[in-house]
């Protein structure tokens, strides 16, 4: 019944959006006017007012890295250990940076050319990956292949176009994106291949295409097509799937995958999916238990030239499983728990710090989240404050077992932001685990977790059957034989009865 009434709410909203109505998706301050940087969404779909999560510590430009050949249009982003790769596009290189702080990074060297091939340099590298024996992998676009170099950068092995009798033998290869599990299988998009991911065997065997978008369509379409010439088919646009902008393997080895050329249409029918959780199988397992869809922005009104849903163009897991997809339609970050459920929302378009022109790229460093802006040729690296410091430690504690302290940090959130749904919800989980499930109830109730509250109830009762089992058991057996002494007692007195009328006729 919740899920009709939001997809109701949401045929309503998208409404008043058709008829011009301008949506701002930031809160604003009644008492000071001004627009929050940071927001959230409550059950109801209004936007929330909330503590910055996250505030800019430094924005690393050419200048600030000490670059002497300024960055040009840098795509890619990638962090191993305490290094952190950029593949600088425009400049056909790949930049290494080492992390000193939060504060300082250091270019350590620059990578523009490699050992043991005859084509030894780079043409617009577009993305960066490093497996765990050290070995990278770059997707080498404007030379349409992937390539595997050793740490010590000689080549090794490289990945090209996939034999596929399903593509079209005219198509150029152009690798994007791509993700390099434990075993060095390597997982690719490519532009203009939307049959999912390519994925590749260790020794460079292609095998096969994982994890396809779902295909959605018009029944009226669909019919259309049936009756038509072969010529006005061509015309007509295909059922295929949706090509995803990005992917990001996590520490468990899975992959998630985002895309942005989604309409707002299929977003609200829930034909489409922005992010998507792959495993091995090519299975979308992405846990959705959160109040509103994992799309991002829920109003799509127009407003500063931006209109339309989010575009979601790359994502980071962090090793709690939060995961932050980055917005490129209206340059946001947008967090997410292992449930679904939103986290945080900030940032917007423009040129000051904390904001973006086209942002393309995000990694992390621990808690800290680095932004790349292709447009700016600038790295933003945001650190968490102390209201975002107490939430993932509220996550990590529970994550850890440690329930009581878990809910002892809840508690600290409530303090800062009492309108924090998820703090509610992360409190009732606590009590549960501590089965206390009275009281888990009572927040799960102010918040409408009603999945939550079921389960806390269902705990809960049996509890207190078993508490109450002997009254239970005396009640039963009580309403079991006061009806049959009842009727035995009535059944002797009909034949006394009976008797005294036989005694007096005698």
């Amino acid at each position: 019944m919740k899920k009709v009434f939001k997809r109701l709410f949401a045929i309503v909203l998208s409404t008043v959006i058709a008829t011009g109505i301008p949506l701002c998706a930031f809160a604003e301050d009644p008492a000071t006017g001004e627009i929050s940087y940071t927001y959230n969404l409550d059950y109801w779909g209004d936007v929330q007012d909330s503590p910055d999560f996250y505030t800019v510590c430094k924005v690393f430009t050419s200048s600030d890295l000490g670059l002497e050949v300024k960055l040009k249009n840098p795509e890619g982003l990638f962090v191993s250990g305490d290094l952190l790769y950029l593949c600088d596009t425009g400049n056909n290189r790949i930049i290494e940076i080492k992390r000193i702080s939060s504060e300082k990074l250091e270019v350590v060297r620059i990578i523009d050319s490699f050992k043991g091939a005859d084509n030894n340099t780079f043409s617009g590298p577009t993305d960066i990956a490093i497996s765990e024996d050290g070995n990278f992998f770059i997707a080498d676009k404007g030379n349409a292949r992937v390539l595997k170099l050793d740490p010590d950068f000689n080549f090794l092995l490289e990945f090209v176009k996939p034999v596929d009798n399903t593509l079209d033998p005219k198509l150029t290869f152009q690798p994007s994106k791509l993700a390099v599990d434990t075993a060095e299988r390597v997982y690719c998009i490519a532009t203009g291949i939307n049959k999912g991911l390519i994925k590749y065997e260790p020794d460079g065997t292609f095998s096969g295409f994982v994890g396809a978008t779902k295909v959605t369509f018009d029944f009226m379409d669909y019919l259309w097509k049936k009756f038509a010439t072969q010529a006005q088919r061509a015309q007509m646009e295909s059922f295929v799937p949706t090509e995803y902008d990005n992917i990001y393997m996590d520490h468990e080895g899975f992959v998630y995958a985002c895309t942005g050329a989604v309409t707002r249409e299929d977003l609200r029918a829930d034909k489409a999916d922005a992010i998507r959780k792959i495993n091995l199988m090519g299975n979308d397992i992405m846990v959705r238990n959160g109040e509103w869809p994992i799309y991002g922005d829920i109003h799509m009104g127009s407003g500063g030239g931006y209109e339309g849903p989010s575009y979601f163009s790359d994502v980071t897991v962090f090793p709690n499983d939060i995961f932050v997809c980055l917005d490129r339609n209206r340059g946001r970050c947008f967090g997410y728990d292992d449930q679904g459920h939103l986290v945080f929302a900030f940032g917007g378009n423009g040129n000051m710090d904390g904001y973006f022109r086209r942002p393309v790229a995000i990694e992390h460093f621990d808690h800290d989240l680095l932004v790349l802006d292709t447009l700016d040729c600038a790295i933003t690296v945001f650190v968490p404050t102390h209201f975002g410091g107490l939430v993932y430690n509220a996550i990590e504690e529970f994550d850890e077992g440690r329930y009581i302290e878990s809910g002892k940090a809840w508690e600290e959130v409530m303090k800062l932001n009492g309108n924090y749904d998820l703090a509610y919800i992360g409190i009732g989980r606590s009590l549960l685990r501590q089965e206390r499930y009275k009281e888990a109830m009572d927040y799960f109730e102010v918040k409408y977790d009603d999945e939550n509250y079921s389960k806390a109830f269902k705990q809960y009762r049996k509890e207190w059957v078993e508490e109450h089992i002997v009254i239970i058991v005396i009640v039963l057996i009580a309403l079991f034989l006061i009806p049959m002494g009842i009727g035995k007692i009535k059944s002797i007195k009909h034949e006394i009865d009976i008797a005294d009328i036989d005694w007096e006729k005698s």
